[in-house]
């Protein structure tokens, strides 16, 4: 089968015949329709992540926002049959730790991601296998389109869990969203759709304006003032700062900006990853957020139980993932499209669907 295959950091990735996977007891196998690259991809391919045991090694399959068709199901597997259309998280866990017990398997305590571990080849292929497939695999609802699932990837989901789960937004409240990528804009639509006021922030017009696009009712460009969070600010009533930050970009500049916007009494959700540069670390104003009573979150993908509150609000139109996607490309143009993404200039989320 054909599959982009990594051989070093920042080398080109290789598009190559492999060998298809043979399907284990507890897996099944997956004929790839859509895959979603990710900013988390370009990450690896770079060489970020050591500090967090992320080190892809030679011939790799990358690849982490699959949907597909069930092609072949291991002996131990009961809930999937061939034909069914799935969907699966990038974190796959085992179903059996404490937190899978307690439907947090996003952190589970021997969580495997998919694409970037041997152990757990990804979905720049024609087939990849899922582990732990009852617990893992999501059957997809009738008539939806693979590239829309696809774009739920770990960027709509991470968003999704981030600002439904694991901050508390009440209608009206205000959210700043720095950082409009794929997962930022994936915030703003969802940030939205819960009812909140949404201030969308980059220094790439293009994005500002999809922002707007997808429900923001404020933007801003970092590029046209000083203080940043005082521009956010300033959008609020009595400039009292947001009620939610949220940092997708994972630089020390726009988690400080984030963290810096709210009010007393805010929440910051961190969904960004950090770069080399960063190296996993940021300083963050710690006196103020204790005076302030400001809470910080993360968010790491989503559990396995969550996604049928996605697939609901899409079925009522509440949120629509495939407005976020703006290119669909082949299996061949994967490696070109990752290498793209070093310039910052991605505007929303590239969708491969030729395989």
């Amino acid at each position: 089968m054909k599959a982009a295959v990594f051989h070093g950091v920042e080398e080109p990735l290789q598009i190559e015949e492999v060998e298809p996977p043979t399907v284990e007891d507890d897996q099944i196998i997956v004929e790839t329709e859509a895959c979603g690259i990710c900013r988390s991809d370009w990450h690896a391919w770079k060489g970020d992540w050591s500090w967090i045991g992320v080190m892809p090694t030679d011939g790799l399959i990358f690849g982490h926002e699959p949907a597909g068709t069930v092609v072949e199901v291991g002996d131990n597997v009961e809930r999937f049959r061939e034909g069914d259309q799935v969907t699966v998280p990038f974190n796959l866990s085992d179903g059996t730790c404490h937190h899978c017990r307690n439907g947090r398997g996003n952190i589970c305590e021997q969580v495997v991601p998919l694409g970037f571990l041997k152990m757990a080849p990804g979905a720049f292929a024609e087939r990849f296998p899922v582990r732990k497939a009852d617990h893992n695999a999501i059957k997809l609802p009738e008539n939806v389109d693979p590239v829309d699932v696809a774009a739920l990837g770990c960027r709509f989901a991470t968003a999704f869990h981030g600002l439904a789960h694991r901050v508390d937004i009440t209608p009206g409240d205000w959210v700043a969203v720095h950082g409009l990528g794929g997962v930022g804009l994936s915030a703003v639509h969802i940030a939205d759709a819960l009812g909140a006021n949404v201030i969308g922030i980059d220094i790439i017009d293009e994005k500002l304006d999809k922002a707007e696009e997808l429900g923001a009712d404020e933007t801003l460009n970092a590029n046209d003032v000083k203080d940043v969070p005082q521009a956010v600010k300033k959008f609020t009533e009595s400039s009292r700062g947001v009620d939610i930050s949220v940092d997708a970009l994972g630089v020390a500049e726009t988690c400080q900006n984030a963290v810096n916007s709210l009010g007393k009494g805010g929440q910051h959700l961190q969904i960004g990853l950090t770069t080399s540069e960063e190296g996993g670390n940021v300083s963050l104003p710690v006196d103020n957020i204790v005076m302030d009573e400001r809470d910080f979150k993360g968010s790491f993908g989503m559990p396995p139980n969550q996604y049928e509150e996605i697939f609901r609000m899409m079925d009522r139109g509440k949120i629509d993932p495939g407005k976020i996607v703006t290119e669909t490309v082949p299996l061949e143009e994967v490696p070109e499209v990752v290498q793209s993404m070093d310039d910052y200039e991605t505007v929303g989320i590239p969708v491969c669907n030729e395989f």
